[in-house]
This record gives C-alpha cells, structure tokens and sequence, in this order.
C-alpha cells in the first residue's frame, strides 16, 4: 500500500531514477497490420503494443518471446523475429505516475525492440492469459495505431514505426 505521502516526488528526484529495461514488440500479421491491445487497467482508451520488462540477467530477445506469450498467447513457435531496434528507446513518465508504478524506483522505461512476423491465425491469439494485460486487441495499420496510443508513449511509437519502415 502506498502512503499518500509517497505520491509526490520532486522533479529532481525523478530525474535521479534510473529507467526500466524492458521490451516492446511490434508483431505484424501477414497483411502488414499491428496487433494492439487495449490496457485492462485505465479506464480510457489506451492502446499499447506488447511490452514487459527484462528480468535480471535476462537475454532481450528471450525477454521479447516471454512477454509475447505471456501478454497474447502466442508462442515462439508462431513468429519469427525479422528485426531489432538499434538502440534502446527511452520514455518518460508522466510525472504524476511515477510514484504509482514500479513502487517509484523508475522514471520511466527503457525499451529494446523487436519486429515480429506473425505466422498462425487470429484464433491462436488469446489475450485472456494468466495475468490479463488486454481487454481487447485488434489489428492496424502502423499510421492508425499511432492515434490511439497514450501521449507519453507515442514519440517512441513513431521512432519504431520509422525505424521497422522498410517491414512495414
């Protein structure tokens, strides 16, 4: 439980946090189209590809497959990875979250990603795993996608979208 107390930080003291390793993936159906799912826990429209943090010690690709599986169901079997990000992408959080997520030890993430090729049916997608992140998911077009993902996110979405262009 969080302390009142604890939901103010300073801008200093953000700025101190380290960034989260994590992974993004955008995986893409054999129609060029970008799986997105809509976040269970805000109660807005807040679209996001799959991501997840690297565990300690964790290999990023490894990181990517794990969290591919545990956030849609798809397993490595289904896709093939065409590429990776060159670097890794920051984001930060909007400062009133950062005292809410991660128990505050985070400014934001720090994402590898990973361009995935989608090789099953939309039937071997199922988001309803055993940790739901999604109530729903859909597919589309990289320029749609853009639109509904949350603000703080969305340079970072376009940075993937220019740098995966030539897959898409």
């Amino acid at each position: 439980m969080i302390n009142k107390s604890d939901l103010s930080m300073t801008p200093e003291e953000i700025e101190k946090l380290p960034y989260r390793p994590c992974v993004g993936l955008m995986l893409l159906n054999a129609a060029g189209e970008v799986f997105v799912g809509q976040r269970l826990d805000r109660d807005y429209e807040a679209w996001q590809m799959p991501q997840g943090g690297v565990d300690p010690g964790e290999d990023p690709r490894d990181a990517a497959l794990r969290e591919l599986e545990e956030e849609t169901g798809i397993t490595r079997d289904l896709v093939e990875i065409e590429a990776e990000s060159a670097g890794w992408l920051p984001y930060e959080l909007p400062r009133e979250l950062v005292p809410k997520l991660w128990k505050g030890k985070y400014r934001g993430q720090e994402q590898k990603w990973f361009l995935l090729r989608f090789n099953g049916t939309d039937d071997q997608v199922n988001i309803q795993t055993a940790e739901p992140e999604f109530r729903e998911w859909r597919w589309l077009a990289a320029a749609e996608m853009l639109d509904g993902i949350v603000p703080f996110k969305r340079d970072v979405y376009a940075r993937v979208v220019e740098e995966f262009g030539e897959f898409l």
